[in-house]
């Protein structure tokens, strides 16, 4: 089980967030939705332990993954390493395996800057996954990719995360990302999260049966 309970958190006089309350049992998705600047990513960095500067507290889980909004790689180590360097523990053939599941195993021996902004996603996602978090954060993990791309990859987390079931907080600005991948949304505004009631969209709905 995760818990955050954020009582307060400010910047000087300004407050981002108050009041802020959600519980994630294992092998649940929850989006959080929002403008940007309402404080959606600040709320994944105080769920990650990035951010220890609030008032509150958080129940996490030991084994933790975070996706960014940009892949994050290390352009001067290959695919492979850029996988092993986070993983120590990982054998060649376990990488290999993690990439593959991931759509990259062929790409094992390029460097990030050979790759196109799609495959990198992907690196992401195996790097996150090859962990086997309890709780994955995503932070806007699509943003910048076309439609198609942007739809395979969403196709290929909600694989990875029905074979591994980690609880996941996801925050997006699209909210048929959050209709897709999350079982409950939430909408940050006012600097607290509210239920986000919209109904579904019904050809949405229907493509996800």
């Amino acid at each position: 089980m995760i818990r955050i309970d954020i009582v307060k958190k400010a910047y000087g006089n300004k407050v981002v967030l108050r009041d802020v309350h959600l519980q994630l049992d294992a092998g649940e998705t929850v989006a959080i939705l929002g403008p940007s600047g309402a404080g959606k990513s600040t709320l994944l960095r105080i769920a990650a332990g990035i951010d220890e500067r609030f008032e509150g507290r958080i129940v996490r889980p030991k084994r933790l993954a975070m996706v960014f909004q940009e892949p994050v790689l290390l352009p001067w180590r290959s695919v492979l390493k850029n996988l092993t360097l986070v993983h120590s523990d990982l054998r060649r053939d376990e990488a290999i395996a993690m990439l593959a599941r991931t759509g990259i195993a062929d790409k094992a021996d390029l460097f990030p800057g050979q790759l196109s902004l799609g495959q990198q996603r992907r690196l992401a996602l195996a790097r996150a996954f090859a962990g086997r978090p309890e709780l994955l954060i995503m932070d806007e993990p699509y943003v910048s990719l076309d439609p198609e791309t942007a739809d395979d990859m969403i196709s290929l987390t909600e694989k990875l995360i029905r074979d591994s079931r980690p609880a996941v907080l996801l925050v997006t600005h699209a909210r048929r990302e959050a209709e897709r991948l999350a079982g409950r949304s939430f909408v940050l505004k006012d600097t607290t999260l509210l239920p986000d009631h919209r109904p579904v969209d019904p050809e949405l709905k229907r493509r996800m049966r």
